[in-house]
């Protein structure tokens, strides 16, 4: 039907249209006649043939009714808007244009052959009963009010009318010399467009002419295509001239002689006849005429694509055979040829995949049907799917077959089992592996044993990981353990299998067995297997071996767990094992210093065997501790510094100062052990032995000072005694005597100042009015301070202290003592005031 160029061919660029005979009927007439035109309308067909009849048919080709209306060729047919005028001229002059559904209109046999006719777009309305005809002359015809048809003549003098649309008020024709435009409302004709090939004959290659909309016109003619635009001219302009003009928006030069043009959106559709010359003859020949989509620019075209079209007798046609026709509202293009009529639609989706599936483009016919699933018919997705995947394990690119399949099958596990036996014939079962389903759907557990039991055969590590990855319930459990076991006889040692029989175990909740094997492999999840499934009852006899595996995390867990495992059962697991014992209870007692009473007393041997530096801590904070014992102990090591402060703790203070002087020479921890005991005799000690060692009296004269008179120490240095950094000593203790002197004076004068403040303060207050009123009562007598009667004279005495008094009930002053105190403060020797600072707090 169809074949795309050579430029397609190379590119693979996908076709824009799909091409159909129109047949049934239509291939019945043409085997006996030969089409000569046709015309288009949404509802059905129109043509017309050499031997003067003219049918009528459906969009599949099928004749719904006929008409006799020639002996010869009809030249055209017309129809208005609404399908129910038409209008027919032929090569014997003959002219009719009739209702077909209403009865005959008009009728009449012209001297001449008439070429063309077109009536009014829409005929249907009384004041619109118009139609042109042309032979040698233009001719509108019109009904008059008394229903008689009148004729004018349009134009004539320029030879024969070829070509005719009409389109709204404007019609277009072509005749010998170029193509004009009426305007049927001002009955002007606006404009001339000159032929630009005139070597032509216009009756062999006849001018082309369609309406892409109501002001614009598209122009065919010879190897030339024009585009011209109806514009309003403004009125400043108009002067003698017409209300309108054309501009002429796009001019360009075709490969091929035009037999036919119609509009595609934006884009242009051009039946060409072509003629190529033999290689083998030397002579012209008619080629298959082509149709191509072109894109118009301002002076040139771009090429969209091209097809060429296999029609029937396409050798014997010429260009005037040719017509293309097409239905604006379906984008539907009939070629029409003698003895063919081919219909070219747009592609729609299901073409375009069907092209992509023949591409083998499978990855884009997926996409593509995806996308656009609602307006598809012809296509499944999952068809679409299930080839690709073929195609993919023709190609062996199984791993990408494998990853499809899991967006291809979905939820159909039918068709995942069906896949499965597949790549197990083909030996690819790991291939699809990863991608099994594992929740919805669940395959048979058939198919997971099967495919566990390719990797147990050849990759252990890759078993391991199914067996992690995989729920349990997906596959019969039991099987795959015996299979694993079976493996291990052979090789018993292989930690990726035991690993894998402990998870195996643990799904089945045979955790004992598990964690004899994560023990043995010394694995990290042993400490989460056990917590998880509360496996403390296991484990009392697993201890040594826990802690020998992870000392730190294994206490941390039984101190954890105490309720679980007694520290009592722990220590007598660990009997054999001193240095975990020290583990366990030096951790013990970091959380708790009581909880392990019972074992401190064997702390002491196990700190001074295992761990020292942390003998002095637990000395220090352990209140359970014996002691005389921890002495004992202490003393036979020779650890100084932990004897000192045994000696320290239980009293004996001189002995401990004695051997940090004897034993350890070092006077600054003697002097702040002196400090922090803060006794007078060990500071007499100290000294005493420190007389006769320079380095010892230098050292105190440098701490001494701030907690002894240093004139003691330097009274006792015997003449002549050489003492290091002596003059630097006594320099600091004079430093630190002014330092004292400077920190006394400091804080005499804030005390001074404080002191006034308050002085100030204190004054203030005083000096304020204290409220009387009627509320308050003498202290003495506990009567009102405020008489009944305000107009009597009356005494009352208000202290600093709040407390109030009617004069007469306060004792006299004697002559000695004439300053008056409240009784009620002197007697608890309170001063002034008390009693204000009572009330704020």
């Amino acid at each position: 039907m169809a074949e795309a160029g050579e430029q397609e061919e190379e590119s693979e660029e996908e076709p824009k249209l799909k091409y159909e005979r129109l047949s049934n009927g239509v291939t019945e007439i043409l085997q006996k006649d030969a089409a000569s035109c046709m015309t288009v309308h949404d509802k059905f067909l129109a043509l017309g043939t050499h031997y003067g009849k003219v049918y009528l048919l459906d969009v599949q080709g099928n004749i719904t009714q006929k008409f006799d209306i020639s002996p010869v060729k009809i030249n055209q047919i017309s129809l208005d808007e609404s399908g129910e005028h038409m209008g027919v001229c032929s090569e014997d002059g003959k002219v009719q244009v009739f209702g077909l559904y209403f009865g005959e209109e008009f009728h009449e046999t012209f001297d001449c052959p008439i070429k063309i006719v077109a009536v009014h777009p829409h005929f249907v309305r009384s004041s619109c009963k118009q139609f042109v005809t042309g032979g040698k002359k233009l001719l509108l015809f019109e009904r008059s009010w008394m229903s008689r048809w009148k004729s004018s003549v349009l134009h004539e003098g320029e030879g024969n009318i070829r070509s005719v649309k009409w389109r709204g008020h404007l019609i277009a024709w072509a005749n010998n010399m170029g193509v004009k435009i009426f305007d049927i409302t001002t009955k002007q004709r606006i404009t001339n467009v000159p032929r630009d090939d005139i070597s032509l004959r216009p009756d062999m290659y006849p001018c082309s002419l369609c309406w892409k909309d109501s002001v614009t016109l598209i122009i065919g003619w010879g190897t030339s295509v024009k585009i011209c635009s109806v514009k309003e001219r403004h009125a400043s302009e108009m002067r003698d001239l017409p209300s309108r003009y054309v501009e002429i928006v796009s001019q360009f030069e075709a490969e091929f002689y035009i037999s036919g043009i119609a509009p595609l959106c934006d884009q242009l559709v051009v039946l060409s006849y072509v003629k190529e010359v033999s290689e083998k003859m030397e002579r012209e020949y008619c080629a298959r005429p082509r149709l191509d989509i072109i894109q118009p620019l301002s002076e040139t075209c771009e090429e969209i694509s091209s097809d060429a079209l296999t029609v029937r007798s396409f050798q014997e046609n010429e260009c005037r055979d040719y017509h293309l026709e097409y239905s604006e509202g379906e984008s539907l293009f009939y070629i029409v040829s003698p003895r063919d009529v081919v219909v070219a639609k747009e592609r729609d989706q299901d073409d375009h995949i069907d092209w992509l599936l023949e591409k083998k483009k499978y990855e884009e016919a997926l996409m593509a049907a995806e996308i656009s699933q609602k307006n598809i018919k012809r296509h499944k997705i999952l068809d679409i799917g299930l080839a690709y995947i073929n195609h993919l394990v023709e190609k062996g690119e199984y791993d990408i077959a494998a990853r499809k399949c899991q967006k291809i099958l979905g939820k159909n596990a039918a068709l995942w089992e069906y896949e499965v036996y597949r790549f197990k014939e083909i030996g690819q079962l790991k291939a699809i592996s990863p991608y099994l389903p594992r929740g919805d759907p669940v395959l048979k557990p058939l198919i997971y044993e099967m495919i566990l039991h390719e990797f147990l055969e050849s990759d252990y590590e890759g078993f391991a990981t199914l067996v992690r990855e995989w729920p349990g319930d997906l596959y019969n459990n039991s099987v795959i353990v015996q299979a694993v076991r079976d493996h291990l006889k052979k090789d018993s040692q292989n930690r990726t299998l035991l690993q894998t029989l402990a998870e195996l175990y643990t799904y089945d909740k045979n955790y004992g067995n598990a964690l004899e094997i994560y023990l043995t492999l010394r694995h990290k999840d042993v400490f989460q297997l056990i917590h998880k499934h509360n496996l403390f009852s296991s484990i009392k006899d697993k201890i040594v071996l826990l802690m020998d595996f992870d000392s730190e995390k294994a206490v941390d867990m039984l101190l954890d767990n105490e309720d679980k495992i007694a520290i009592k059962k722990v220590m007598e697991e660990l009997e054999d094992r001193p240095e975990l014992q020290h583990v366990y209870l030096h951790k013990l007692f970091k959380r708790d210093h009581h909880k392990g009473q019972p074992y401190h007393e064997k702390q002491i041997n196990l700190y001074a065997e295992y761990d020292r530096p942390n003998l002095l801590p637990f000395l220090r904070d352990s209140t359970h501790c014996p002691l005389e014992k921890a002495l004992e102990i202490c003393h036979q090591r020779n650890f100084v510094e932990e004897t000192v402060y045994l000696l320290s703790r239980m009293g004996n203070s001189r002995s401990a100062l004695k051997m940090i002087m004897e034993e350890l020479h070092d006077v600054d921890k003697a002097i702040e052990f002196a400090k922090e005991q803060d006794d007078g005799e060990l500071w007499e000690d100290l000294i005493l032995y420190s007389i006769d060692k320079p380095p010892f009296i230098t050292g105190l004269l440098n701490n001494i000072g701030t907690h002894v008179d240093p004139i003691l120490l330097i009274h006792r240095i015997k003449e002549g005694m050489e003492i290091p950094n002596l003059r630097d000593s006594l320099v600091k203790i004079l430093q630190d005597y002014n330092l004292q002197i400077l920190l006394r004076e400091g804080c005499k004068k804030i005390l001074v100042a404080d002191s006034l403040s308050l002085l100030k303060k204190m004054h203030r207050t005083q000096m304020k009015g204290i409220l009387v009123d009627e509320e308050n009562i003498c202290e003495s007598c506990l009567s009102p301070v405020l008489p009944s009667d305000a107009a009597k004279p009356f005494s009352v005495v208000v202290f600093h202290c709040r407390h109030m008094f009617h004069k007469e009930c306060l004792p006299v002053p004697s002559l000695t003592s004439p300053t008056q105190f409240c009784n009620i403060c002197s007697a608890k020797h309170r001063g002034p005031g008390s009693a204000i600072l009572e009330m704020k707090k």
